[in-house]
Parts: C-alpha cells; structure tokens; sequence
C-alpha cells in the first residue's frame, strides 16, 4: 500500500518546495546504475509502492537493455491498476485573449498574428452540443490568463456546459485548465462542481522558466508553483500537474513531477489525480531553433518511468502527438487520452477545415475523429472509457489514490468503462464498429472473475441496449 514520502525537513503547504540542486545530484550521483538497482527499483514500484527520488533517478539513468524492463514493468503495472481502459475526453477552448508572453506559445501576448477570441454563453452552448452528440462525456474547458477569465467567468461556464443536454447527449464531467488564482477564487471555481484543476509549471528549472516567461502574471514562477496549494486548500483534491517538454533536461523535469507529487501527498495527504507531458510543438509565429525536441524514444521512456514512480496517476497523452506514436505508447503506463480534438476557438460547431495555426495555441498532430480514435483503441484490445463515476460516487481526492494506489481501483474501472462504452456504441455507432466493439465487451466481461460484480456487470449491460442510460458502479 503506498505510503508517502519522507524528509528531514517537512513540508509546508504554500511554500516552495522544487530545489534544482537536490534534483541535479541526485542524477549526477549514480549515471550508470547497476542492473540490480534498476530491478530493485522496478519490483518496488510493481508491489505499488511509490518510488523515492532516488529511486526515479536509477531508473531515469538506465543504460538500453535495463529501458526494456523498465518499459515493460510499466504496462504491466497499468493493467494492474487500471486494466485495459482508456478515458477519452475533449479539449474546449473556450478563450485565448492572455496578458502572458510565453515564448513556446501561439497564444502569446506579443504575438500580432494570434487570432484573439472569447466564446459567448450561446457559442459554448453550441461547442457543447456539437461534441456531446458525437458522444463525448468528459472535457476540459482551456483559458489563456485575462483579467477577463475570473473565478466567475470559469464558473459559469462550467455551470452552462453542465446544463447543455438533450437526450443521451450530455457532459457528466468538466474539468479546467486555467490561471492560477488565490484561495477565494479557487472556492468560487469548485462551487462549480469542476473535476479535475489542471495547471502545467512548464518547466521547474527556475533559470529557464524566467528565459521563457517574460512578461506578465505567469512569469512569478513561486506563484504558480504553488497553486496546487491554494487549490487543494479552497477543497479542490483533484489536481493535474504538468510540463512542456523542450525547455530544461527531461530528466530534470520528471524528477520534479514526482518531487511536486511527493510535495502535495506530504502537505494534504493526496497527490496529483492526473500528470501530463506534452512536447512543444509548431505554433503560429514561434521559432523552435532553441527548443531541446525529446526523442520519440526517450518520450516512451519518460512515460514509463512516471507510471512506475506516481502508480497512481493518470497519465495523459495528448494529440500533440501523432496518431500512431499514441497508439504505441499506451502499453507503456498512458490511460487517458483526448480525441476528435479541435483546437481553434469554436472549432467544433464551425465548419470542418485543415488547420488555421494563426487560430490555434499549438499545432495538432493527431487529427482523428473520436470514431477513428475509438475504432483503433477497440482493434488494440483496449476499452474506451466515458466513464465519470468516481467523480459523480464522490470517489476522488485521497479516495481516489489509496482505491488507486492498493490496485482496487481496476475493480470500479472496467465494470464502468464496458457500461459507459457500451452506452457510447448504442447511441452514437452502428455496423462493423458496433459489432467489434460488443465483441470486446463480451471479452473483457468473460475475463472479470467470477462472482457478484461481474454478474451486476452483465446485468447492467443488458439492460443498455433496451434503453437503460447513465449506469455505472
């Protein structure tokens, strides 16, 4: 069972809490580690202990044959916590006017090109419909940082995208990626009924992040790293970390993930509910000849390292990246993923065209609908999840993580990912998808051990087809 981290010098919430120092040595002290440090680090992890900073330093420092265990270790270690399940979401952009001046983003303040734009109340609701009929049950409303994007503003955009309904067409979950704010702000936002707060610290390397944030709110970098404090303080105890890759040393930037993790479970006893590692990418007007690309290999292997080190996480694998590189990776610890993403503001309800970067914060990679998404995840063996019922069941924060953490979680996850996926078939497929995707269900369902939840299982999923909606465990 996981236990959190210990120092000699406590925690405090609020304060900071990333020493550069501490992290460079401890990658600096063992470059080459021996295999049986590596094994010993990796049976750790698969025993569902989290992992030390130490221990994530050997395993960030293997040499190629020991990349393999790791990599292994890692799938394997997600099926155990979480199954075959994909959560699939939808990003919504609802505004990108921002006072920030980021260098890696097309967003940015200076940048003449950004075409600036904020959704009305009558917009949203139409950006809502059009991606809850294609049977979409998850987003994440994006705000770029305005005096404009308040506590109240995000919050009543969350309350309008719950209200938009009809039908079988809904959203049972929104979750935020925006601004940091001060307590009462926070408490303004989970009034909302918001699930996850997602914040990126971008890059923990304080020298870089100045470089890179010149101007405006988001260059306080003590700011920003702590607001996973005053989040958690204001009740929100679902919390998504993350970097942008490019800016500092990879390994750098995982260690901290985790050194932030350790942070949050020592201060309020729950770590991150999500942690994500997109890759820059093109953006409109940005010139990328000082940007550190982290190599495809090296990006599988990040990913694995993460998954042994937070077991509890959900790793996040965005459409930043191309379709087939996605597809690969899953095995290596991802379990959530967007799909039939748009990224220009409006760009769900408005007519379907290539990409205009200059409308974009970044440049897609992955352009797939959600039905091309979801075929490709049933052909691979892995069930599409809609599922929201941990947040709905009040199953979150520290229940969440020790559910997650013991390896019980799987236990609620594939019962609900076959209910809400086979509520996604009925409603919004038909023919070969439709049938395989039945096919993958009766499968999964064979595979649950015998007993009173597979039987509840069973049930539930023949009541779907007669009309019975919204079912889960």
């Amino acid at each position: 069972m996981f236990r959190p981290q210990k120092y000699s010098i406590p925690d405090r919430a609020g304060q900071p809490f990333i020493d550069p120092v501490e992290i460079r040595r401890l990658l600096d002290a063992n470059p080459a580690p021996q295999h049986s440090q590596v094994a010993a680090a990796v049976e750790s992890a698969l025993g569902l202990n989290r992992l030390s900073l130490q221990q994530t330093a050997v395993l960030l420092n293997a040499g190629p044959e020991d990349r393999r265990l790791v990599l292994e270790a890692a799938g394997t270690l997600k099926r155990r916590v979480y199954g075959d399940r994909i959560v699939v979401f939808a990003p919504l952009y609802i505004g990108n006017k921002c006072v920030n001046d980021c260098s890696y983003c097309g967003f940015r303040s200076s940048n003449p090109r950004a075409v600036r734009r904020t959704l009305s109340p009558d917009e949203i609701a139409g950006e809502v419909r059009q991606l809850s009929s294609t049977g979409q049950k998850r987003l994440i409303l994006v705000f770029g940082e305005h005096p404009l994007y308040d506590p109240g503003f995000i919050a009543s955009a969350v309350r309008l995208v719950y209200s938009t309904r009809q039908d079988h067409d809904r959203i049972n979950r929104v979750n935020i990626n925006a601004a940091p704010f001060d307590v009462d702000g926070f408490r303004t936002i989970k009034r909302a009924g918001i699930g996850t707060y997602q914040i990126f610290q971008e890059t923990y390397d304080p020298q870089v992040y100045s470089r890179i944030h010149g101007r405006g709110p988001k260059s306080d970098y003590t700011y920003r790293l702590t607001a996973m404090d005053r989040a958690m303080e204001a009740g929100i105890d679902d919390v998504g970390l993350g970097v942008l890759l490019g800016h500092a040393d990879w390994r750098f930037e995982v260690m901290a993930l985790v050194r932030h993790t350790n942070h949050l479970e020592a201060c309020y006893g729950v770590g991150p509910h999500t942690i994500s590692f997109p890759r820059v990418r093109k953006a409109s007007n940005l010139d990328l000849s000082g940007i550190d690309h982290v190599t495809d290999d090296d990006f599988r292997y990040l990913v694995a390292v993460l998954r042994l080190a937070v077991p509890y996480a959900g790793l996040i694998l965005t459409a930043r990246e191309p379709g087939q590189l996605r597809n690969g990776m899953i095995k290596y610890g991802v379990s959530q993923i967007d799909a039939g993403t748009r990224l220009e503001i409006g760009g769900y309800s408005g007519p379907a065209a290539t990409q205009q970067i200059d409308r974009e914060q970044f440049e897609l990679s992955d352009t797939r609908t959600l039905e091309q998404t979801v075929a490709e995840l049933v052909k691979a063996g892995q069930i599409p999840s809609f599922c929201t019922a941990c947040y709905r069941k009040g199953r979150t924060g520290e229940y969440f993580m020790q559910f997650a953490s013991g390896g019980h979680i799987k236990h609620y996850c594939t019962p609900n990912a076959l209910l809400s996926f086979a509520e996604y078939l009925c409603d919004y497929t038909s023919g070969p998808l439709y049938e395989k995707g039945w096919e993958l269900i009766r499968s999964e369902l064979d595979r649950m051990p015998a007993g009173a939840l597979r039987d509840n299982t069973a049930k539930k999923l023949r009541e779907i087809p007669g009309g019975a909606r919204d079912l889960f465990m």
